[in-house]
């Protein structure tokens, strides 16, 4: 007689068991929880066996970094040393949407995997009241990659996170919808370039900084999340720029091309960006339904989050340079 396996689920925990959340994450459990941006998946920083847990639940690559969380910009220090743009940087825009790549301080205490050999730390104070809240109860700094299969769509609700990780943690916090819906722009201060576009717009940092942001997007040894040139995707390939529809192809429109779904039907960048990986999702099951080999993209103009989300697609659209989970 064959035996039958139970698959584990992760607990979903709600906004009042954060002091559980944060005792599982202290005890080397993996917890994922909502930010600003996306779900991220959550391990003591400090705990080698509960990050190796996250490249195993992810099934990421060990030379593809981890950005740590921490509660408030003071908790830095210990970690990472600032310079004069880096500190600038912080006081203007964290919480928020920016991690910030800077060397690691002697005696940080972070796991190795963390940095991936690195001798940088990515690192940021999300905007999300919950995710502080989890942070400050923790004590410790917490790793947090986008809490989804590595390459694919990232998660910004609960659900998206039960689907695709559901048996390979240990519980979910449920937060609601994320709302900037793109993973946080990376900055490396010294010397000073962009690695990532995300949730903040390069506009906004280029007026503070009085100048212009030189890109570094990816270059060819990784030094931050999300720099692999395939990344971000669904199951099915994509395609960009599409402005009209194929049967043999979902299409998620934009502005005045509509489609299937529309990222946003007024032609907003903000919008699109919190509903991109949502919609992402939503586009792979809809083409399960009808039996479509592709998911197509409108054009999204190339100014403020409209490159994070074109940077996106791009890497979603890109030959898979790794095995998809």
């Amino acid at each position: 007689m064959a035996s039958t396996q139970t698959r584990r689920h992760a607990r979903l925990l709600t906004p009042a068991e954060v002091p559980e959340a944060a005792k599982m994450l202290r005890d080397g459990a993996l917890v994922a929880f909502p930010t600003e941006t996306v779900y991220g998946l959550g391990a003591d920083a400090t705990d080698g066996r509960a990050v190796a847990r996250v490249f195993a639940a992810k099934g990421r690559p060990a030379f593809n970094p981890l950005i740590v969380h921490v509660a408030g910009a003071d908790q830095v220090a210990a970690l990472a040393v600032m310079d004069a743009t880096a500190r600038d940087l912080a006081a203007r825009f964290w919480p928020g949407p920016l991690t910030l790549v800077l060397p690691l301080r002697e005696g940080h205490g972070l796991s190795p995997l963390v940095t991936a050999g690195l001798d940088t730390v990515a690192i940021r104070v999300p905007a999300a009241s919950l995710a502080r809240d989890l942070l400050q109860r923790v004590g410790r700094p917490v790793a947090a990659p986008s809490a989804n299969p590595s390459g694919r769509v990232s998660a910004t609700r609960a659900a998206h996170v039960m689907d695709g990780l559901g048996d390979r943690v240990d519980a979910v916090l449920d937060g609601g919808p994320c709302g900037v819906g793109l993973e946080s722009t990376i900055l490396r201060t010294a010397p000073l370039a962009l690695l990532r576009a995300g949730g903040l717009a390069v506009e906004e940092i280029e007026a503070a900084l009085g100048r212009s942001l030189p890109r570094d997007i990816t270059p060819g040894k990784v030094q931050a999340p999300g720099q692999l040139s395939s990344h971000y995707a669904p199951a099915r390939p994509l395609r960009m720029g599409v402005r009209s529809r194929d049967r043999q192809a979902v299409l998620i429109g934009f502005g005045p091309v509509s489609g299937d779904l529309s990222l946003s039907e007024s032609g907003d960048v903000i919008e699109a960006a919190a509903r991109l990986f949502d919609l992402l999702h939503l586009a792979d099951s809809l083409a399960a339904e009808k039996g479509a080999d592709r998911i197509d993209v409108a054009p999204v103009p190339e100014t403020g989050l409209g490159r994070a989300i074109n940077d996106r697609l791009r890497r979603a659209a890109a030959p898979r340079d790794m095995p998809q989970p």
